[in-house]
């Protein structure tokens, strides 16, 4: 009877630290855990089952590692909220799977992505025919972000600027250069891209937003 008291209150404490961690993650959608979040997860799964049903191994010990990973999935995540670059080498970064009514087959093979997965995401979507799509965007999440013709792909925009970091491939899409971005910054003001938080063009038209200036000194 005493042990199965103390598995019950070993769960309760794991319950409350598990939780607790969820919380410090943010709210997303399943779909939308980063490889790090799923990783961590699994492992503190793993990790807490073992914490609750073996007596034997301390709470202390049982849960350390579990203290561990939390700790390095707080650390990365908060590197990546700083740096796009590390952000994209740990959660990957969208990538155009058709683009301009044409599938992109290098993208495809360096996804490995296959003819079959991008149908079977279109169906889901309700698009019979490829092409009816304009724009296709291959998410870090793995589902396919799709833009019809018909829904007037003038609407459709890409970030030229994230997080104070130009997106050069976004440049490549829109037939612009990185000179032409800058110089048309330059004549609105803005001389500085680390100054930029988002910045995106569509029909001739930028829409900036300026980072926090808290921001801009936790950089510096």
């Amino acid at each position: 009877m005493s042990e199965i008291i103390v598995i019950l209150l070993r769960t309760v404490v794991v319950f409350i630290i598990i939780l607790t961690f969820f919380r410090f993650m943010g709210k997303k959608e399943l779909g939308e855990l980063s490889l790090l979040d799923i990783i961590v997860s699994l492992m503190i799964a793993e990790l807490a089952v073992i914490a609750i049903e073996d007596p034997e191994v301390s709470m202390a010990r049982g849960l350390a590692p579990i203290f561990l990973l939390i700790l390095i999935q707080v650390t990365l995540t908060t590197i990546s909220l700083k740096n796009q670059k590390f952000r994209d080498l740990i959660e990957g970064r969208p990538v155009m799977i058709i683009e301009n009514g044409k599938i992109n087959q290098t993208n495809m093979r360096k996804q490995r992505y296959n003819i079959d997965d991008v149908l079977f995401q279109l169906r889901e979507k309700g698009v019979s025919d490829i092409r009816q799509v304009d724009f296709a965007i291959l998410e870090r999440s793995g589902n396919l972000s799709i833009f019809r013709k018909e829904d007037n792909s003038s609407v459709f925009t890409l970030p030229l600027i994230q997080d104070g970091v130009i997106q050069d491939d976004h440049l490549k899409v829109i037939n612009r250069t990185k000179e032409w971005l800058l110089s048309e910054l330059a004549q609105k003001g803005y001389d500085h891209i680390r100054d930029i938080f988002y910045c995106s063009y569509m029909n001739g038209h930028f829409f900036i937003e300026e980072r926090d200036k808290r921001s801009i000194k936790s950089r510096m």
